[in-house]
């Protein structure tokens, strides 16, 4: 069995306590690795190791260049390792071994390399005054960034905060996912092997309540907090800051809409349709798990769909065929069960849809749910989806709306202008057009409402993570203003 521990100021190191938690194999639900289990103490270790690294090592101080040659090594050591790395993955969270190695190893690299020429390249401004003076801005590192990462994508979106947060000259404790801690120690070994300082990158595993999660978020001496994960513990965490007054940057949950219209290219919707709510068992925070289709396609989607659904291969996660694996934990399952379970109750029919061995719910239709059913509103993360169907543009926008959240959406229509007006129409923070899940890292991505608080990605990161400054610099020598005499009674 393999072991994983923390690691602290350049050392992995076991918790202070000594005890572990196991990682258990979603298809196997047997023990593969052994995990450290910090608490509150671990967490204090980790927190002051790098405000040392940031108060006096040499990382903040280093320039935009060299960090991004050590980060480009460690993204280099990335794609080496990437077997290593996304194994770990599909351990942890029986994720499919084509989608962690074939699109998350890559996708943390290239995060990496992005965010570390982003800190390079990317100018200030430069702001000449009439009044004989400049000012110019100055991009500081904030200080010590608490990232708190989820289990679905876990190293993928665990670099999507630490890439950023380091290629500013932060310094990082990352507490990964309880159901999915491997590949966050593995990063981290990997960024001390690349010559990143020590305590620059630093990883704690354990719990949220009562434990690292907490103690992260209210630490005096944390000068950031990062986190995805569901809407709930999003408040947590969000009051927990607000004592310290530390910014938060809250990446939460969603229930994804995803609208077809009649006039869309029914090949390319369908294709799209799947990934977006099958990927990952459906357990994507911006999973399209609400279809909406113009009744004159209605049928003839439903069909299409459920049989494209049908013919997903399902299986152990480690296999190359399989393209569903099971949900990733025991606790999820139930969650996810507990929806599947109660489809006929609040009056929906499956098209298709059951139940596999073990942890596995296979792709599952829906059809004829009222609008407020709960699988229409609640973030199921799971491989269900519903099918509704509309007779307007402005019917379907209120549908959209009419949600707790505001993640993203998706649209696939021929009609350009129509795109335009309803992508402008709908309150979300990304909307896909004939497409799904492509993401520019220069683009702001965050959402409205239950789905969080801020933005993060090229320049919104980079407000995030550092403390923006103005210079004011006189040019010119000052006027000469003749006295002020002061007369009467003051």
């Amino acid at each position: 069995m393999q072991t994983f521990g923390h690691i602290i100021d350049g050392q992995e190191v076991q918790s202070i306590s000594g005890a572990t938690f196991p990682s258990i194999d979603p298809y196997t639900r047997e023990p593969w690795a052994e995990i450290a289990l910090g608490g509150q103490d671990d967490a204090d270790l980790a927190v002051a190791a790098a405000r040392r690294a940031f108060d006096e090592g040499p990382w903040p101080r280093m320039t935009a260049g060299k960090r991004r040659e050590l980060i480009n090594k460690f993204a280099d050591l990335i794609i080496e390792h990437g077997e290593e790395l996304a194994m770990a993955d599909t351990r942890d969270m029986g994720k499919p071994i084509t989608q962690s190695l074939g699109n998350d190893v890559a996708r943390t690299a290239q995060n990496f390399r992005f965010f570390a020429d982003h800190a390079h390249l990317t100018p200030a401004d430069v702001l000449p005054m009439d009044s004989g003076h400049h000012t110019y801005t100055r991009y500081d590192a904030a200080g010590v960034v608490a990232a708190i990462a989820p289990w679905n994508f876990p190293m993928m979106l665990e670099s999507w905060k630490v890439a950023p947060a380091l290629a500013w000259g932060n310094t990082v404790v990352l507490k990964p996912a309880e159901d999915s801690p491997a590949s966050a120690t593995i990063l981290a070994r990997l960024a001390l092997e690349a010559g990143i300082p020590a305590g620059v990158f630093n990883v704690v595993h354990g719990y949220g309540p009562d434990s690292v999660g907490e103690r992260l978020t209210q630490h005096p001496d944390v000068d950031r907090i990062t986190f995805t994960g569901e809407s709930n513990t999003g408040r947590i965490i969000a009051r927990a800051a607000a004592a310290n007054l530390t910014p938060v940057s809250l990446e939460l949950g969603g229930k994804g809409a995803n609208v077809v219209f009649a006039d869309a290219d029914l090949d390319n919707a369908i294709s799209w349709s799947i990934r977006a709510i099958f990927t990952n068992a459906g357990q994507v925070c911006l999973a399209g798990s609400r279809i909406y289709v113009e009744r004159p396609i209605l049928d003839e989607f439903i069909e299409r769909f459920t049989a494209a659904a049908d013919a997903m291969v399902i299986g152990d996660p480690k296999d190359p065929a399989t393209q569903i694996g099971p949900l990733a934990s025991e606790e999820h399952y139930t969650k996810v069960r507990s929806y599947f379970d109660t489809i006929e109750e609040v009056g929906g029919t499956k098209v298709t849809g059951g139940l596999g061995d073990g942890w596995i719910v296979k792709p599952t239709v829906v059809t004829g749910l009222d609008r407020d059913a709960k699988h229409q509103r609640e973030e199921i993360f799971g491989p269900i989806v519903t099918i509704t169907p509309f007779d307007t543009e402005e019917e379907v926008v209120h549908e959209v709306n009419d949600s707790p959240y505001g993640l993203n959406a998706m649209l696939f229509t021929e009609n350009l202008v129509k795109a335009h007006r309803v992508s402008g129409a709908l309150r979300v923070g990304t909307v896909w057009v004939n497409c799904f899940f492509i993401r520019d890292l220069r683009a702001p991505f965050g959402g409205v409402g239950a789905s969080g608080v801020g933005r993060e990605g090229g320049n919104f990161s980079r407000e995030f993570f550092t403390e923006p400054k103005a210079v004011v610099m006189q040019l010119e020598p000052p006027v000469a203003h003749p006295p002020v005499v002061l007369t009467g009674a003051h």
